[in-house]
């Protein structure tokens, strides 16, 4: 089948913050409706440039240079406004690279759900994002530390987020989803800001292992830190209401490993999977029997190592 080439103005609608994350570029900070990166266009160590994600416009104060997604992609890629409408016609014909699943309402303990535009719920009664930064408050470092996560590994792929809830700050650490949303943790809080969607890495490989939540993939991270070849393709579902939605994306690939929590909910979608297609999907989870979930193993595995070597010297 042809695939229908894409014009100026329809490819001028595609998301900017969505397309840069399709390149391996995640904000360093946000700011309301303002996501500063490390410019794409040069190096640099302090954030210098700005989408406005409501205008769909980005500026380099490094450069002095910005405009829509026609102006950056032909500076990025160095090529022709034609060259530039094959590859996104490519971009937006591929759903592995499509960052607009159907998203679901943010929600958190003790509220109702609610669409996030729905003029019925008041600020104060949901998550508001105010900043996002690098991770460096004490006690999300302990966080990471108390789930054997180093931080090399989590600084990669999360930031420290302020948010405010019922009009009380909090500070955690947010993982983002593909729709701009944030998973929130901490050790006290659980929760996420809307959109809720999934979380793609394309690590440019044939296969793709799923995981329910960001703890068991920041897990998988840091088994598999010492390999020197790439990781899988990695799908964080972020909730497991989107593993059957998410289906088409993990059908592209040769293999589909399934490191799902081992509860009732996990091994269901698992047993689902397993009708689809035996020899497609593969269950990963025996690894980690015995418990609740990757990152759970991790921990028990980590102490294990530690109670040996204290053993080991007493002898």
């Amino acid at each position: 089948m042809c695939m229908k080439k894409l014009k100026c103005e329809q490819a001028k609608e595609i998301d900017l913050v969505n397309y840069l994350a399709s390149l391996g570029h995640r904000p360093e900070k946000i700011r309301n409706q303002d996501f500063w990166y490390l410019s794409p266009l040069k190096d640099e160590k302090t954030p210098s440039f700005k989408v406005n994600r409501q205008k769909n416009l980005w500026y380099d104060h490094a450069t002095g240079k910005g405009g829509d997604l026609i102006d950056f992609g032909t500076l990025y890629h160095t090529c022709s406004v034609s060259e530039l409408l094959d590859r996104l016609s490519e971009y937006q014909a591929r759903p592995v690279l499509s960052f607009h699943p159907p998203t679901v309402s943010g929600n958190f303990p003790g509220a109702n759900s609610r669409s996030a535009g729905e003029k019925k719920e008041t600020t104060d009664s949901k998550i508001v994002v105010l900043d996002s930064c690098p991770l460096a408050a004490k006690e999300l470092l302990n966080y990471l530390q108390e789930r054997c996560i180093p931080l090399e590994i989590a600084g990669r792929f999360c930031k420290e987020v302020d948010f405010l809830l019922y009009g009380k700050k909090h500070t955690v650490i947010g993982f983002q989803n593909n729709a701009g949303g944030y998973e929130l943790r901490n050790a006290h809080f659980k929760g996420s800001s809307a959109p809720k969607d999934i979380t793609f890495i394309d690590n440019r490989t044939d296969d793709v292992a799923v995981f329910e939540g960001f703890f068991s993939f920041l897990s998988f991270c840091t088994v598999n830190k010492n390999l020197t070849a790439p990781l899988s393709n990695c799908l964080i579902l972020n909730s497991l209401s989107f593993f059957e939605k998410s289906r088409s994306l993990m059908e592209q690939y040769s293999q589909v490993h399934l490191i799902l929590d081992r509860d009732t909910a996990g091994m269901n979608c698992k047993k689902q999977a397993l009708q689809w297609n035996r020899d497609k999907y593969i269950d990963r989870s025996d690894f980690y029997q015995n418990h609740k979930d990757l990152n759970d193993w991790l921990i028990h595995h980590q102490h294990s190592q530690k109670q040996s070597l204290r053993s080991g010297r007493q002898l």
